[in-house]
């Protein structure tokens, strides 16, 4: 640690997110070392710290010989003034050298808010931010995660995309890199040979021209880049690298837990739900496995919870034999059991009844809509009765606490709709009084409605966002229709999602926006403390940029897409089918039922998924 950190540390908040030297961090002499990976994560220490994805791939670049993955994180306000004040870059945890020294600067990123942090934290490196102000190999910048499936916003910024899963694309793209430099190759040479890794999209091989209107004209790619570039998947989930042996952090960070990941994919095909067909198609873990990992993760890390995550891990086939053999182990070691992204139809009182044996904390469900009408639009296969007899059944059972989220804003969404939240709230607490074994403690309702934002590679891509102003009227009704007081009712704001629905479905114009807003402020803006609406909406306005293009606008049919060039193996035409599906009112049946043709088989090398 230099001794200019070890002087601001006792001055800000939190100092060990800076500090790094936890338990089981990788350190790699650097006499052993030839490529040096700054892997960043662009939010604060505990959020990226309760990322899986990340915990997987700093483990796979670290198990290559030569390599040497250290951990980045934005800071906290109060210490990049603290940097900018002392002239001190920003530095990766491990070596607490200077990202500005290493090879390659990897970023993921999960979420369109932190867009701003990628472009901060490279200036904070005193880094380049544009790509062709980058030369030859040194400070090679990538980025992969949700938010790389639309890479366009960001192609300014971002040297290549890797696209879709890594653990077995990570180590091609880094050994590529080591014997690019080991030859001496110069930057057009390498982003010429990492295109060819299936799963490896370069922005500037490709030229986006628009039409007077503002609409995308063409995506033209040079000679020898792929038309499409798809994403990558791992197959055989029992095979693929898991780190059983993880870094344990010296302070809170948000998931303090060990997450055992049991299945990838999700058989439900939610219309408005981007992860629920960009990580088709459904691949799964054994039980065997998952065990194993746990006890190994458990017994390494001495964490005292277990959750099993997932998409919707009451859909995993093999969860009655997983907590089976998981619940006496937790009892025995006093460690927390939870199952999060339960489905009110397939919740059983006997998976209930083992998890209250265990820790008993309060059901959380998503129902998205308040009436059936409209839960068939956005095909959430989830019927009024199906709630209901699930909260009965956990009321029966001793639970007092009950949250349920919904969307406001769902195409097709009426005034109808939105009481139907309302009405549906009241049937709950009905259902608490009528089969509660407990009455003396109360019930809680909380209730929470989210700004629908339509994303990229959903049928709902190309639909309009209604404006913040239609938003906040909807809450509002909503919440003069909600009089009990054993309900609590809290919204998004709306300005923030305004904002994501803009980066979501952006293309190449972004860019300067982007870079005009972290230029004048912009930073951390995830968090309340620091998001400025008004610093982006100078930003659109000193770069002629109007956001309700991206939004309130929607999108044509015929009309071209930014992310056209990426597949995520899921049809166009399957999209455009469901979206005709979701304005008729019909609901397209889980993958179990039937396949439904999406397309994403085709990722396989066998035919089906494994559903």
């Amino acid at each position: 640690m230099t001794d200019l950190l070890q002087r601001l540390l006792p001055t800000v908040q939190k100092p060990a997110r800076y500090t790094g030297g936890e338990f089981n961090q990788v350190v790699k002499p650097l006499e052993e070392v030839d490529v040096r990976v700054a892997y960043c994560f662009p939010d604060t220490y505990e959020l990226g710290m309760s990322n899986l994805g990340m915990r997987i791939l700093y483990g796979v670049m670290n198990e290559m010989p030569g390599v040497w993955c250290e951990r980045v994180f934005a800071p906290w306000g109060d210490m990049e003034e603290a940097m900018r004040k002392n002239n001190l870059p920003l530095w990766a945890l491990e070596s607490q050298d200077p990202v500005g020294a290493f090879d390659m600067i990897a970023f993921t990123i999960g979420y369109e808010m932190s867009y701003s942090n990628v472009v901060n934290m490279l200036r904070l490196a005193g880094v380049p931010i544009h790509t062709h102000e980058r030369q030859g190999l040194h400070n090679m910048v990538f980025a992969g995660g949700v938010c790389a499936f639309n890479p366009e916003p960001l192609a300014d910024f971002v040297d290549f995309f890797s696209l879709g899963e890594g653990e077995e694309s990570t180590p091609e793209i880094v050994g590529l890199y080591q014997r690019a430099k080991r030859e001496g190759w110069s930057k057009e040479a390498f982003l010429e040979a990492v295109s060819r890794i299936p799963g490896v999209y370069v922005p500037s091989f490709y030229t986006h021209t628009y039409h007077p209107d503002g609409t995308l004209a063409a995506i033209l790619p040079r000679p020898g880049a792929p038309e499409v570039v798809t994403k990558r998947i791992v197959e055989d989930l029992d095979k693929a690298y898991f780190p059983t042996k993880t870094i344990v952090p010296t302070t809170e960070i948000v998931h303090d837990r060990t997450n055992l990941e049991v299945f990838r994919g999700c058989i439900r095909g939610c219309r408005f739900c981007q992860a629920g067909f960009s990580c088709r198609p459904v691949r799964k873990k054994s039980p065997e496995v998952l065990y194993r990992q746990a006890v190994e993760s458990l017994g390494d890390s001495g964490n005292h919870e277990l959750t099993l995550a997932s998409l919707s891990t009451s859909d995993y086939k093999g969860l009655k034999e997983l907590t089976d053999a998981l619940i006496p182990y937790c009892e025995a070691q006093k460690v927390n059991l939870s199952v999060p992204s339960l489905r009110a139809d397939n919740f059983s009182r006997e998976l209930m009844e083992k998890l209250q044996t265990v820790r008993k904390s309060g059901l959380t469900f998503a129902p998205e809509a308040g009436t059936q009408r409209l839960r068939d639009v956005i095909n959430k296969n989830l019927t009024e009765d199906e709630i209901l007899d699930t909260c009965a059944r956990a009321f029966s059972g001793g639970w007092n606490n009950v949250k349920l989220y919904f969307m406001l804003g769902l195409p097709t969404e009426t005034d109808e709709d939105v009481l139907g939240i309302a009405e549906l709230v009241y049937k709950v607490i009905k259902a608490w009084h009528a089969n509660a074994s407990n009455k003396k403690r109360g019930l809680r309702v909380h209730v929470a409605t989210a700004y629908f934002v339509p994303k990229p590679f959903t049928p709902f891509q190309w639909e309009k966002q209604i404006s913040p102003e239609e938003y906040l009227r909807r809450t509002q009704l909503l919440k003069n229709a909600m009089y009990s007081k054993s309900v609590e009712y809290n919204w998004h704001e709306p300005e923030l999602s305004r904002l994501e629905a803009v980066l979501a479905r952006g293309d190449r114009r972004l860019g300067p926006v982007i870079e005009w807003a972290v230029d004048h402020g912009a930073r951390l803006d995830g968090w309340d403390e620091y998001f400025q609406y008004d610093t982006w909406l100078q930003a659109f306005a000193a770069c002629g940029v109007n956001p309700d293009f991206y939004t309130i606008r929607g999108y044509g049919e015929e009309e071209k897409l930014p992310w056209e060039t990426i597949s995520v193996g899921v049809d166009k035409s399957f999209l455009l089918r469901e979206r005709c599906r979701a304005y008729e009112g019909k609901v397209t049946p889980d993958c179990r039922q039937g396949c439904s043709s999406c397309g994403a088989n085709r990722l396989l090398k066998e035919v089906s998924c494994d559903a």
